[in-house]
């Protein structure tokens, strides 16, 4: 196993794509690299970072003073000067010897050059090039006898400086020792200097042993066996390559190499990490895990009950990549569950997000959990399973949802079992339903020896409750819109200020999906014509790049915070971004994880502050996506349709758009025929013919209820209003109806003209060339805009759901009851004047 490995590695390692500088054991991480950084993000600064920084100590004091006193980070880094290297990030030659170390950092020369440099007296900076080239390179001592240390020797004792220090720290074992004034007195005279020991043997054992010298920029991966080794540099790379990589530090890297190293280890899979270095154990755990997908196949991954996304090209965002069903008892089921779920991420309807696997994982977790307490052996033999046990199953999960129990098989974060409510037994039963079926239908279930009962013991039909949101009653829009709620929004809940009060506003004065608003990108805004716009993508219905008009306080904030999310930009990198790269920001990026300032912040982030921001201000239980419903309604209120609507709420239909729509007022008791619209032949096709979408008061209701009964009969698709022909006469006009003035429609026709609209839709879509359909689009323009005139009354009156269950010109639906039920519109009146004005709209006959 350890040579497979070993070969995997080897041949991931020399692909073309892999990143040459992590093929070396001594890997040197340069200093413009974007994982692994370690320098000073000021301008042209020398200095190495401090740890858990992003500026070195002495520009840290700096930041901190200048802070205080209100200076932003951008504005410091811009008006701070780059101090010149005070330590080594690895080692350096010296600029005359070749084979010397460096002893200074400023002058580049190794000690004997130094003391000659500087016996000079007071340096000077302009001789010094000059006087660099009259000197003559000296001989150096060799590598450093540490077997894993690749520097030079600083002294004939063998060590480098760092070895020879921590080679006194350490009691000089062997009690190797050079003479006094060694230099003077050999090296100077060209004679070599001998080295004396008490026990050499020991001090060679401690040159084998010791660890090598850490350094910033360098990941020293010598002495590790060859798997490991790989193990390592494969590791080092697949981190490079996450859209969102942790922060790694080249010094804890280094520190869980030496672990390794010491402990003899031949690959990571057996790490059992034990540090009180957190940055060590999150490491470490991240190359195991990348090394886990490597080194088994889906199969192999199936024998173990994880399934890796992964492994079929899938990473579902801000998820990792591995599933972990082992939670599920019973093998048969885990099998179950794992294939439907690499089915699924196999199929077109692969899913966006992780959340139908988390629910489907929870519904095994549940039947698998009930199983092992209540079936014959755990359950673990399918074949003794039958419908008595799917129905107990049944029975359980709606007595917990009734009595408010604990799950079987869920815990919460903390470790508390979770309580079985409406949705989540909703959710098991949908999941469970949906792997037995997959089981029934792939012929698995045969294999296992399933019992059907067990397989179809679920009742169907037990979908999720499904309650529409609520608009915002008045009181609570206006307190969350309210000036003073919007600042302690702000302050109180996004001191670090990332946009929490940005987004909100967003949110209620656009309707937009909390998402859609999140995910912005810096270049969302522009004016065209004058008009302030905002580009977003909505990509629930796959609606990219599209633009809404918005109000000038919302684009001034928008604006705001794009000079904030470029000036933290500058103060995090160094430098300001431009063109694309600009473009390609996030408007809202995520502080955590973000190399690139393309990550947004999540909706998790956003959702906490919210809740404890409207729990703040006493308002009860509301959320965000209630902005969007809150806005449709008020769209419909003032005149929009149901297909304006649609289409600025991004809605993949019009049925879609009538779940946002709400109205305060119920006007079901009004019959349908009262709403009345000009036809597609008049001068304004679609224009209201009642004096309004409100409800009618009882004498205008009277009077147009026994008008248009009586001056008015059947036509196709609506009534005929011309009195000759009402009264039986012929038609002037060959029964013309649709282009006629005097022909109107009634809500009881609403789904023949849909019908009639989709005919003449599919009509031009068949046409053989582009003139055709146009002239098809043009015929029928009138007649669309009389069927839309016809929904916007509809829906002001919050008709138009019993509109569209209702089609009165099918003939069996003359037998309905609103049909074949009259009444006389004087008696109905007498009747509400008896009972005192209410102010109720009147049913005609």
């Amino acid at each position: 196993m350890g040579r497979d490995r070993l070969e995997i590695l080897t041949a991931l390692i020399n692909a073309p794509s892999f990143d040459p500088i992590f093929r070396t054991d001594v890997i040197r991480i340069p200093r413009d690299h974007s994982t692994y950084r370690w320098w000073c993000v000021v301008p042209a600064c020398e200095r190495v970072r401090s740890s858990g920084a992003d500026m070195c100590s002495v520009h840290m004091r700096a930041w901190g003073a200048a802070n205080r006193q209100g200076v932003g980070k951008a504005a410091f880094l811009a008006a701070a000067k780059p101090l010149s290297p005070s330590e080594w990030v690895e080692q350096a030659t010296c600029r005359i010897c070749p084979d010397r170390p460096a002893a200074h950092t400023q002058w580049r020369l190794c000690h004997r050059h130094l003391s000659r440099w500087k016996h000079r007296g007071v340096p000077d900076e302009t001789a010094f090039a000059g006087w660099v080239a009259a000197q003559q390179p000296y001989a150096g001592f060799g590598a450093c006898l540490v077997a894993v240390c690749p520097s030079l020797a600083d002294s004939p004792l063998g060590l480098c400086f760092g070895h020879e220090t921590r080679y006194c720290k350490a009691g000089g074992p062997g009690s190797a020792e050079l003479p006094s004034a060694w230099s003077q007195r050999y090296e100077q005279h060209g004679r070599p200097t001998p080295v004396s020991y008490q026990d050499e043997s020991s001090f060679r054992r401690w040159c084998t042993s010791a660890e090598p010298m850490p350094w910033p920029a360098q990941v020293n991966l010598r002495g590790v066996r060859p798997l490991l080794r790989a193990e390592f540099q494969w590791g080092l790379f697949a981190h490079t390559q996450q859209p969102r990589p942790t922060r790694w530090d080249v010094g804890s890297i280094q520190k869980l190499v030496n672990t390794c190293r010491a402990a003899g280890m031949t690959s990571l899979a057996d790490l059992a990490v034990d540090s009180s270095d957190r940055c060590v154990r999150r490491i470490s755990g991240e190359i195991a895990r990348e090394l886990w997908r490597i080194y088994r196949t889906p199969d192999d991954a199936r024998e173990t009950g994880m399934l890796d996304t992964e492994h079929f090209g899938v990473r579902f965002p801000r998820r990792t990549s591995r599933f972990d069903l082992t939670a599920i008892p019973q093998r048969w089921l885990r099998d179950l569950a794992w294939d439907y779920l690499a089915g699924l991420l196999q199929s077109p309807r692969c899913p966006r997000t992780a959340g139908s696997f988390d629910n489907l994982r929870r519904a095994c977790v549940e039947l698998g959990a009930f199983l092992s307490v209540d079936a014959p052996g755990g359950g673990h033999d399918p074949t003794s399973l039958g419908g008595e046990h799917m129905r107990r199953f049944v029975a359980d999960q709606r007595r917990r949802e009734r009595d408010g129990l604990p799950s079987l098989g869920i815990t919460k974060a903390g470790g508390k079992p979770s309580t079985v409510t409406a949705t989540t037994r909703g959710l098991v039963f949908n999941g469970v339903r949906t792997v037995m079926r997959d089981a029934l239908d792939s012929g698995v279930a045969d294999r296992l020896g399933l019992d059907r009962q067990f397989l179809t013991g679920l009742p169907a039909g037990e979908g999720l409750p499904v309650r529409a949101r609520r608009p915002f009653p008045d009181e609570v829009a206006r307190a969350l819109a309210d000036e003073t709620n919007l600042g302690r929004l702000a302050e109180h809940h996004d001191p670090a200020d990332h946009g929490l009060r940005d987004i909100w506003e967003t949110l209620i004065t656009t309707g937009r999906r909390i998402g859609e608003v999140l995910e912005v990108r810096w270049d969302c805004l522009g004016r065209y014509g004058g008009l302030a716009m905002f580009w977003h993508d909505q990509t629930k219905v796959g609606n990219f790049d599209a633009a809404i008009r918005i109000p000038e306080r919302v684009y001034g904030r928008l604006e705001t915070r794009q000079a904030k999310t470029l000036e933290r930009f500058t103060a995090r990198y160094g430098y300001q971004p431009v063109g694309e790269q600009r473009a390609r920001l996030a408007l809202f990026p995520s502080p955590y994880r973000n190399p690139h300032g393309t990550v947004s912040l999540s909706k998790e982030w956003f959702y906490g502050p919210f809740r404890a921001w409207v729990a703040e201000i006493d308002l009860g239980h509301w959320v965000p996506h209630q902005a969007r419903h809150t806005l449709a309604t008020n769209l419909l209120r003032q005149g929009a349709t149901l297909t304006h609507i649609r289409r600025y709420l991004g809605q993949v239909s019009d049925r879609m758009a009538e779940h946002y729509v709400h109205l305060a007022h119920s006007d079901l008791e009004q019959v349908l025929q009262h709403v009345w619209v000009a036809g597609p032949g008049t001068a304004n096709p679609g224009e209201l013919l009642t004096t309004g979408t409100a409800p009618l008061p009882h004498a205008e209701a009277q009077a147009l209820a026994i008008d248009l009964s009586r001056r008015s009969t059947p036509a196709e698709g609506g009534f005929c209003t011309f009195q000759p022909v009402v009264d039986g006469g012929a038609c002037p006009w060959d029964l013309d109806c649709h282009n006629c003035d005097k022909f109107v429609l009634s809500g009881a026709d609403l789904l023949y003209w849909r019908r009639k609209r989709e005919q003449w839709r599919l009509l031009a879509e068949g046409a053989p060339d582009d003139a055709t359909a146009d002239y098809l689009h043009q015929h029928f323009e009138p007649t669309a805009r009389a069927i839309d005139g016809l929904e916007k009354a509809l829906a002001g009156l919050g008709l138009l759901d019993d509109a569209l269950a209702l089609d009165l010109r099918k003939p069996q639906d003359y037998f309905h009851r609103v049909w074949s039920t009259a009444f006389r519109a004087r008696d109905l009146t007498a009747a509400g004047a008896e009972a005192g004005d209410t102010n109720e709209p009147v049913e005609a006959g």
